[in-house]
């Protein structure tokens, strides 16, 4: 299994419509692509001289559907987002290979 991780950094001026935009919009294409079981859409908890910072986590399972994903889906998707937020985001990628999960197991 992977993790393709998508940080960004987002303008206060932009913020709200961005949120919308990735939760209504842009998230839900990108899972409509079929590349992706499954997605998360966190906060990431640093203190930041101006924007606030997400990291948006695309779970999926074989590279291949990655791959399918940047040839078919990726440039038309970033492009909207670019003509939508342009400079007033910044966003870096990050591909991960998850090694091992675990799950805590609760005391009763």
């Amino acid at each position: 299994m992977y993790l393709y991780n998508v940080t960004v950094n987002i303008d206060d001026s932009a913020h709200a419509d961005w949120k919308t935009w990735m939760l209504e919009t842009h998230i839900p294409e990108v899972l409509a692509t079929g590349q992706f079981v499954d997605c998360r859409f966190t906060r990431v908890l640093v203190e930041e001289e101006s924007g606030t910072t997400y990291s948006i986590q695309y779970r999926f399972e074989a590279l291949e559907d990655f791959q399918l994903y940047q040839e078919l889906y990726a440039p038309a998707l970033r492009q909207q987002s670019d003509a939508k937020f342009g400079s007033q985001q910044v966003a870096f990628r990050t591909l991960l290979e998850i090694q091992h999960e675990f799950r805590a197991e609760r005391l009763e």
